[in-house]
């Protein structure tokens, strides 16, 4: 199949090569067609084998309690991988565990490899499932030792003198060259052809077998940025469970970075896929609105949700994204700034509060202070928090172009609130006229804070949307 390659399987105690460990390791070299070494062993994973992993490999912590560790054979099996390529059935999955071991020694595992499942998938395209059962069933393979390291390696190896038979060791060799000279880090059961992703900005979903998108991202250049994620397979245990259940990839292109931002954001939060962390929908913001009348009690109130009114924004202070956010930061500044905790309704009560009976408190809650010196010191105290009042008059629209791909995208908001992404008048119109229907999102009003204020990044403009011109810009 290839002059020098290593043919390898590992059982572990689970799938996640950063908590998971090795309990087995077989592998067989190949040199000019030839077999020329045969190694096996077990191996002492330093953690507890489950009942499950037992049932499935049939491997006991009795079995391995007596086995070496993986630093008493790394050596060994780097002698044996020198000069070769690494072979496995699913090579993402053996080679995550090997660079995992191989790092916590304080050595960097570098060696080529290939997939046998996407080389089958080259071999017999006719055929849908491509695992080592689907290939044992289909080609008449048989062994005892199935979930057993070099059971499952002879399995393989069965395999493919059975391909160079039936399709010829030309067509073996040059399949398995291609897969060599390309990407083995993607995942064998992607769909989706790398090359079809375009390296421009964007935002991409990955899909597994379901209709809702595991994850969603977005770069400046989407294959790379992609690519990216099933490189660090073998480092983070997310981008190996996202690389394991991955089908398929689908993207929308955009003008730029800003674009894509925006475009991520309105799509993590209605779609909620399962390994987004950040961006997801908040349900729980809320600001300190301060009251004008320094006698009012308390003098700050929390507002939330859907009554977070941009145009109130002169006499709010945050956004937090929960209660409890927001009252530890107030008790924060009240200690920080020697302000009333009772006349921040921090506390109940009459008199004096206990924050001034400990000097802590300049006395506004026992007539020491003024309240509206008191009220002044709050303000001053929130100033940092206080949230930017609408600077335009009406809705303005973001122009930003990319001129290696000529697209224009143009932005509108209004008060902070993003309304659409739009290409002509007929969706400017339609924009304007739907802006009642949105509501503060934290994370938009972030990017416009940013962007909407000169000067602007390179790619963008300021639009008047009376007199917006379509063209290039």
């Amino acid at each position: 199949m290839l002059p020098s390659y290593v043919l390898l399987d590992l059982e572990t105690t689970g799938g996640n090569p950063v908590h998971d460990r090795i309990t087995e390791i077989a592998a067989v070299r190949m040199d000019n067609g030839v077999e020329v070494a045969r190694w096996s062993s077990l191996v002492n994973p330093g953690v507890r084998i489950s009942g499950f992993i037992e049932g499935l490999t049939g491997i006991s912590n009795a079995m391995v309690a007596d086995a070496p560790r993986f630093e008493a054979v790394a050596g060994q099996l780097l002698e044996l991988l020198t000069g070769a390529v690494l072979v496995a059935h699913n090579v993402r999955f053996d080679h995550g565990f090997l660079l995992q071991e191989f790092a916590r020694l304080d050595t960097v595992l570098r060696v080529k490899t290939v997939c046998t499942v996407r080389l089958s998938r080259k071999l017999y395209p006719q055929h849908r499932s491509h695992g080592l059962d689907a290939i044992m069933q289909r080609h008449g393979l048989s062994t005892q030792a199935r979930h057993r390291a070099m059971g499952d390696v002879q399995v393989v190896l069965d395999w493919l003198l059975l391909a160079s038979q039936e399709l010829g060791q030309d067509t073996v060799r040059a399949q398995a060259q291609a897969l060599l000279q390309g990407s083995a880090a993607l995942p064998p059961q992607l769909e989706t052809a790398m090359r079809d992703i375009p390296d421009s900005p964007g935002v991409y979903e990955f899909y597994g077998e379901g209709a809702l998108p595991l994850y969603i991202g977005k770069s400046i250049k989407m294959r790379s940025r992609v690519m990216s994620h099933f490189q660090a397979a073998g480092r983070e245990a997310r981008e190996m469970r996202i690389a394991q259940e991955i089908r398929r990839v689908q993207w929308h292109e955009t003008a730029g970075d800003i674009s894509a931002l925006l475009l991520e954001a309105r799509m993590v939060k209605s779609k909620q896929p399962v390994y987004n962390r950040q961006l997801r929908r908040e349900r729980n913001l809320c600001a300190w609105r301060l009251d004008e009348n320094p006698q009012a009690r308390p003098l700050l109130t929390l507002v939330r949700g859907e009554d977070l009114n941009p145009t109130e924004f002169g006499s709010l202070y945050g956004v937090f994204r929960s209660k409890r956010q927001a009252l530890d930061q107030l008790r924060t500044l009240a200690e920080t700034h020697l302000l009333c905790p009772h006349l921040l309704g921090l506390e109940s009560g009459k008199g004096a509060c206990f924050a001034h009976q400990l000097g802590k408190c300049q006395g506004a809650c026992c007539g020491l202070e003024t309240p509206e010196r008191h009220r002044l010191r709050v303000q001053l105290a929130l100033q940092g928090q206080r949230l930017q009042v609408w600077p335009h008059k009406g809705a303005v629209g973001l122009r930003e172009h990319n001129a290696q791909t000529g697209r224009t995208d143009i932005h509108v908001f209004d008060q902070w609130c993003h309304l659409a992404t739009v290409h002509d008048e007929a969706e400017l119109e339609e924009a304007l006229t739907t802006r009642h229907l949105l509501a503060f999102d934290l994370d938009t009003y972030r990017l416009a804070l940013k962007h909407l204020v000169a000067p602007w990044a390179a790619g963008t403009s300021l639009l008047q949307l009376g007199a917006v011109n379509w063209g290039r810009a």
